[in-house]
């Protein structure tokens, strides 16, 4: 009569043993604490549940040891086990457990040690099956275990795979010792369960029974396997305290954690510390620098273990070739290949996988491929990484190829081999033949593989099939963190910027925990955008997520503040930065260039050379640009050295910003022979120099630029036709600028912009066609731009058009109330009228406004420095030789027959006030201070934030014949050069 084994409680087998089968998933145990039994990877079940729950679970099957089979399904069971299991016992196949218990005749004690050396067998060939039976015929005779028998099971359900049997089994051992906690140990470390292991180690100990070198060698792999080198510390000085340093299992775990953590330091110390080493030390040491990209250190370690009596295995060469692929030494590696094929391991498909991996890494796809060729039978594996190494090396169609002799020689494909076809179909941008490797992924099965899925989402959407490619993200069913970085750049690469954001939202939505790659995408989506309301949220994820210290994510930061002018910001994020690489420091010098903070651009640029970073061609064109701005000819001088010294000086960029600085810096001829020397010029180029002739008042070498340009096939763009018009209202050529005007569209396709039509504008103004320019304003439709206004309100003032002044500086006051230049020249004109009592409203009303009125400044360089000067200036420490130094030229002046124009002093003040309001005018304070502080020798350069004014235009052509020394005056609009009494502007200006 069949009976259920759950009855076998009955039979009076030992309470302990019973109690493991079924009371205890019926009652929690005594022996282990609740702690115990929540790990962290929830691998041990807490035993207060109840028996229901258990058989749930679908780690415990319902036939664990026989608690829901009956006896004679056991008896089968047990038949069918045995049956397929040879563990050198003559067990005939046909009997059953019947015949079989009669032919082993055993007493208690041999019956014990019997089933011992039965599981031992089992757990060496993972036969849990037999293992399972082996026990139900323990419970079944009713034999009380001995404490080998505890063990055995407990060792048995471990090596097999199920630490929770043996868990079990060992919370219901009556005495548990070091070997029970060990074989469940090493379990968990055989399983993975690195952490869990470690806290049964933790426990053991509590309990009071101390490690032997067994258990702390396993306690270190485990530690290894999880890198707790804290731990792993602490259990090497329990080592010394016990005395077992000595033992080799012991001693090849610690090298092994202090390799797996990078401390190849004390890893190499505790290596040569242990009384003997063997190959497994030796190779666990090789690995440890091998991992870390040390291919010399791998090598000369190499070298030492040939020199004693340890044999070379594949295993040792593998991990060289691992270590000179890691680190690119392709010297080393090819000294190894010399001695693969010396000890007779070529064709080898485990050394010819290492040797395609080495070469492939050094940039050798030719080698790697003659390697490949060699190997008899090459494996998947082979396979795969001669395929991956063609598609890195950019020989994606190779690769493809490749894949076609895998198939006729029947080889199977795995997931690594799909993505790198995907990949090459990606680097190909051949999209039928990405639609033909899904295709294979269907047919092998791969279709819900994450790494698969996600190598398809960027082939499809870098081939512009952008919606695939987001259905396939939409139908996976899996995906992991790289899924989301994927599709989010790739976004990002589409210029889709709007929608990288929204992803990143989704993203956070489904609480997944971003990492740098997603940081630095969504970041750049927001530079694109120029979204710093966004950004900001980003950074303060970043922050959450500590990665604030992270100098990739630092330097994505730098270059949205950057990018969104949001500079204080990223001067901030710069300064976080503990190391700045060459592109870092280039964004900030560009962007502060790009801003207008020329000074601080060049402070950034010397601090980057005493930091040892040379400049590259895009950091030297952002510097020279700020220098322009900032007209500094000591700082472009000083940075045309560093081209010339880096050997950038022929690069298309860096000549064209020397070009620029110098015309900006009112040095033309030293821009023209630049301009000259240009291997290459490009339209850029040449609209530098045309600008420059143009900004230096010569228009006519201007127009002569401009034609020799379209002579040598260079097309103009916007910028050329801004230079030219410019200069022909710097001449008054009102007929050559309508021409080039004209053509712009009807030549070229070019249309005009407002800055053009201002520039037409400004060449009507300039000669007094206020009727003609009343027209052209009115067929171009420009009434709504204040930039046409603003040039309509200089000619007035020009010419003491009140009328036309009146009516400009209205519509101004509507377009742009805050600007102070619009009152300002306003009240000039009508000072110069001598409408006072309107002078004074204009002031009150610009005041009513909170406009301030930027006060005039003129400034020089000597020796690096600028010396700024206002009107009136007493607070220079020279001011007293500056004040001696003006009376003589005022005397030299008076000699030449100089009459001072007081009509250019706006202020209702007397004759000899406005005499002495002239003398000292900001840009006479700072020629005399050149004239005390520089070389006779060198020109004299003034920059003057406002327009230079008719009475010291008339002085500085004076002073030039006086002194006989050029001097170059740089206002708001333009240069002056003043050589031998004579201005570059003719007097129209």
């Amino acid at each position: 009569m069949e009976r259920n084994f759950i009855a076998m409680r009955i039979h009076g087998s030992p309470l302990g043993f019973q109690n493991l089968l079924i009371s205890s998933w019926l009652h929690s145990s005594p022996q282990f604490p609740r702690k115990f039994q929540n790990t962290t990877r929830s691998l041990f079940l807490p035993i207060r549940q109840s028996i229901s729950k258990v058989l749930l679970d679908s780690r415990y099957p319902s036939d664990f040891i026989g608690i829901s089979m009956s006896k004679g399904q056991f008896g089968h069971e047990f038949k069918n086990e045995v049956q397929n299991f040879s563990y050198g016992y003559n067990f005939e196949h046909q009997k059953t457990e019947d015949v079989m218990e009669s032919r082993v005749c055993l007493n208690n004690k041999e019956r014990l040690k019997y089933y011992s050396r039965m599981l031992h067998e089992c757990a060496s060939k993972r036969s849990l099956g037999v293992a399972k039976a082996i026990h139900g015929l323990v419970v079944k005779k009713i034999i009380n275990p001995d404490s080998h028998l505890w063990v055995s099971l407990v060792n048995v359900y471990a090596k097999c795979g199920y630490s929770s049997y043996a868990r079990l089994v060992l919370a219901k051992m009556p005495d548990r010792d070091v070997v029970s906690w060990t074989a469940l140990i090493q379990g968990l470390v055989a399983e993975g369960y690195a952490n869990d292991s470690i806290y049964l180690f933790q426990e053991m100990q509590r309990e009071g029974i101390m490690p032997n070198e067994f258990t702390l060698a396993t306690g270190l792999k485990a530690c290894s396997l999880c890198v707790a080198l804290e731990l792993g510390k602490q259990m090497h000085a329990q080592a010394f305290k016990f005395g077992l340093l000595l033992d080799l299992f012991v001693g090849s775990a610690l090298v092994d954690l202090y390799a797996k953590c990078n401390e190849m330091e004390l890893a190499f110390k505790m290596f040569f510390n242990m009384p003997q080493q063997n190959a497994v030390t030796w190779n666990v040491l090789l690995n440890g620098y091998a991992q870390g990209g040390d291919g010399t250190g791998v090598l000369k370690l190499f070298c030492g273990m040939m020199e004693s009596d340890v044999k070379c295995s594949k295993f040792a060469l593998t991990t060289v070739l691992k270590g000179c692929a890691n680190s690119k030494s392709l010297r080393q590696g090819q000294v190894v290949h010399s001695l693969i094929i010396k000890c007779g391991f070529e064709g080898d498909e485990f050394l010819g996988c290492g040797l395609v991996d080495m070469y492939s890494k050094c940039g050798l796809a030719v080698d790697a491929l003659e390697v490949f060729k060699k190997i008899k039978k090459p494996d998947i594996v082979v396979w795969s990484a001669m395929i991956t190494c063609l598609d890195q090396q950019g020989q994606s169609e190779e690769s493809t190829k490749l894949f076609h002799l895998m198939r006729l020689s029947g080889t199977r494909p795995n997931h690594y081999t799909i993505c790198s076809l995907v990949s090459a179909a990606t680097n190909l941008g051949d999209l039928k033949y990405g639609r033909s490797i899904h295709a294979c992924v269907w047919k092998y099965g791969f279709e819900t593989n994450v790494s698969v899925n996600n190598a398809l989402v960027t082939m499809y959407m870098k081939n512009g099939c952008v919606n695939e490619g987001a259905r396939l993200f939409e139908s996976m069913t899996d995906r992991d963190l790289v899924s989301w970085n994927t599709y989010l750049s790739r976004f990002h690469d589409s210029g889709m910027y709007d929608q990288a954001l929204a992803i990143f939202c989704h993203m956070l939505e489904e609480w997944f925990a971003p990492n740098m790659y997603t940081f630095i995408s969504v970041l750049r989506s927001c530079s694109c955008l120029l979204d710093v309301y966004f950004g900001r949220q980003v950074h303060t994820h970043i922050i959450k997520n500590n990665l604030d210290d992270n100098d990739f994510v630092q330097t994505a930061l730098i270059d949205m503040y950057a990018k969104c002018m949001c500079l204080e910001d990223a001067d901030l994020a710069f300064n976080r930065l503990s190391a700045r690489d060459l592109f870092t420091w280039t964004v900030i010098i560009t962007s502060h260039a790009q801003k207008n903070q020329g000074e601080k651009a060049f402070n950034y640029f010397k601090q980057m050379q005493l930091e040892g970073i040379k400049p590259n061609e895009f950091t030297l064109a952002g510097c020279l640009s700020g220098c322009s701005s900032l007209a500094s000819l000591e700082g472009g001088q000083q940075l045309h050295s560093t081209a010339f010294k880096s050997g950038h000086l022929s690069d298309m960029f860096v000549g064209s910003a020397l070009v620029d600085t110098y015309a900006k810096c009112g040095c033309m001829e030293e821009a023209e022979t630049l301009f000259e020397g240009l291997i290459r010029r490009d339209t850029v180029a040449w609209n530098t120099i045309i600008c420059g002739y143009s900004q230096n008042g010569q228009g006519n070498k201007a127009l002569e630029a401009f034609m020799t340009m379209l002579d040598e096939g260079i097309l103009p763009d916007e910028v050329t036709f801004i230079g030219i018009l410019s200069a022909c209202s710097h001449q008054g050529l009102v007929e050559e600028g309508k021409k080039h005007f004209n053509s712009m569209y009807r030549d070229f396709g070019i249309s005009p912009t407002v800055d053009h039509c201002a520039c037409m504008v400004d060449i009507l103004g300039r000669v007094g066609k206020f009727d003609e320019l009343e027209d052209f304003i009115e067929k171009m439709q420009l009434s709504q731009y204040a930039l046409i206004w603003e040039t309509v309100l200089g000619a007035s003032k020009m010419h003491g058009n009140l009328a036309f002044g009146e009516k400009a500086a209205n519509k101004l006051f509507e377009l742009q109330p805050e600007k102070e230049t619009n009152y300002i020249l306003l009240s000039n004109i009508l000072a110069t009228k001598g409408r006072w009592d309107d002078v004074i409203k204009v002031r009150t009303l610009m005041s009513s406004k909170g406009v301030k009125k930027e006060p005039g400044c003129s400034w020089v360089e000597d020796n690096g420095q600028a010396h700024v000067f206002v009107s009136h200036d007493c607070s220079h420490p020279q001011i007293q030789e500056i004040h001696l130094k003006l009376e003589d030229l005022d005397r030299k002046l008076t000699s030449l027959g100089y009459v001072p124009k007081t009509e250019y002093v706006l202020h209702n003040i007397g004759e000899t006030e406005k005499r002495e309001y002239l003398r000292f005018h900001s840009e006479r304070l700072a020629l005399a201070f050149a004239l005390i502080s520089t070389s006779t020798m060198r020109k004299i350069r003034i920059f003057k934030n406002l327009r230079i004014c008719g009475d010291c235009h008339d002085v500085m052509k004076l002073m030039s014949s006086i002194t006989h020394r050029e001097i170059v005056v740089r206002d708001v609009h333009r240069f002056h050069h003043f050589k031998s009494g004579a201005c570059s502007c003719n007097d129209f200006w």
